[in-house]
């Protein structure tokens, strides 16, 4: 069973860290908060976010805030940089033969990209794509969107059934050559994991000033 780590209180606001993979969890990460790991991909991310949050409402120990944290490839954005979700999609879904949008879910009245609208000053935003593959090389001339990530699109969805405003957080760390080995995605996560703490600082500061409301 996946640890329930509590809510840790941020500017008087509790807010649930969720994260894929204990290698995305660096030190300065570690001296922070303590998050919930869902492990890698949608579908567990979707797991173990409804176990979760129905564990913690059981327990009247729910957040007012959900930030997912981690890594995401690129082959636009700057190599190691931090970026929030402006907005999120699902790349998986496809029921365009029966004339659906690409990316919606068959009679599920959500646009294909949905809007995250809490931002944290100062933190440039970019468009985020789910998925269940690792994008590498000339697959991400297909995706629109600015980065990639295994997780984000089912914590969110997870989040608006309990009602819960999500932050996402992804530092780039691949994209810009095509992947062959573990090692091209974990060579940059210890400056990802760097950049995602001051983000977390950022977002605590903006949790105390007012600056975020939840």
């Amino acid at each position: 069973m996946t640890p329930m780590p509590d809510p840790v209180l941020f500017g008087g606001t509790p807010v649930l860290f969720v994260m894929a993979a204990p290698a995305e969890y660096g030190p300065a990460l570690k001296a922070r908060f303590t998050p919930l790991m869902t492990g890698i991909g949608p579908i567990e991310a979707a797991v173990e976010m409804g176990i979760a949050l129905s564990r913690l409402q059981a327990a009247e120990r729910m957040p007012r805030l959900v930030v997912s944290l981690g890594s995401a490839g690129s082959a636009k954005l700057e190599q190691g940089a931090i970026y929030q979700a402006g907005s999120v999609s699902w790349r998986d879904m496809d029921a365009s033969a029966l004339g659906f949008e690409k990316g919606t879910t068959p009679l599920l009245d959500l646009p294909a990209t949905l809007p995250l609208p809490l931002r944290i000053p100062g933190i440039p935003t970019a468009s985020l794509s789910t998925g269940a593959n690792v994008v590498s090389g000339a697959a991400y001339d297909a995706i629109p969107e600015e980065m990639v990530d295994m997780e984000s699109f089912a914590v969110l969805r997870a989040c608006q059934k309990f009602d819960l405003p999500l932050i996402v957080l992804r530092g780039i760390s691949d994209g810009a050559e095509e992947l062959s080995h573990l090692e091209d995605w974990t060579r940059y996560l210890h400056v990802v994991d760097a950049g995602l703490a001051e983000a977390v600082d950022a977002m605590r500061d903006a949790l105390s000033s007012g600056a975020i409301r939840v």
